[in-house]
C-alpha cells in the first residue's frame, strides 16, 4: 500500500476526528499532499492541500474547523477535524503529487460519519 489512512470512524456532531496517511518509504517525502473527500451521491471534492514547505490551502466549507499538517520526517499528513457537521459525512482520502514526475498517488480512503 503506498498511501495508509486512517482514523476516521463514527461521531457526533460538533466532534472532532483526526485523519492519518502514512506514505511508504518509496514515495517522495517533498510531494504536495491533500485531503480530498466523497459524499454519497457526490463528486470526489478538495478539502485542503498542503506543500513539502508547509504553504495550504483549505476549502471554505471547513475553514476555521479543519487543518491540514505534515510530518515529512515521517512522511504524514493529517487532518485534524474539528466542529464536525453532518454534511462532512464522507469517505476522505489522502494523495500525494509530485510536483516534478507528477506521480499521483491515492490512499484508499477512510470513512467519516458526523450524526446529527
Amino acid at each position: 500500500v503506498q498511501l495508509q489512512a486512517s482514523g476516521g470512524g463514527l461521531v457526533q456532531a460538533g466532534g472532532s476526528l483526526r485523519l492519518a496517511c502514512a506514505a511508504s518509504e518509496n514515495i517522495n517525502s517533498e510531494n504536495n499532499m491533500g485531503w480530498y473527500r466523497q459524499a454519497p451521491g457526490k463528486q470526489r471534492e478538495l478539502v485542503a492541500q498542503i506543500t513539502s514547505g508547509g504553504s495550504t490551502i483549505i476549502v471554505d466549507s471547513v475553514k476555521g474547523r479543519f487543518t491540514i499538517s505534515r510530518d515529512n520526517r515521517k512522511n504524514t499528513l493529517y487532518l485534524q477535524m474539528n466542529s464536525l457537521k453532518p454534511e462532512d459525512t464522507a469517505v476522505y482520502y489522502c494523495r500525494s503529487r509530485d510536483p516534478i514526475t507528477a506521480a499521483d498517488y491515492w490512499g484508499q480512503g477512510t470513512l467519516v460519519t458526523v450524526s446529527s
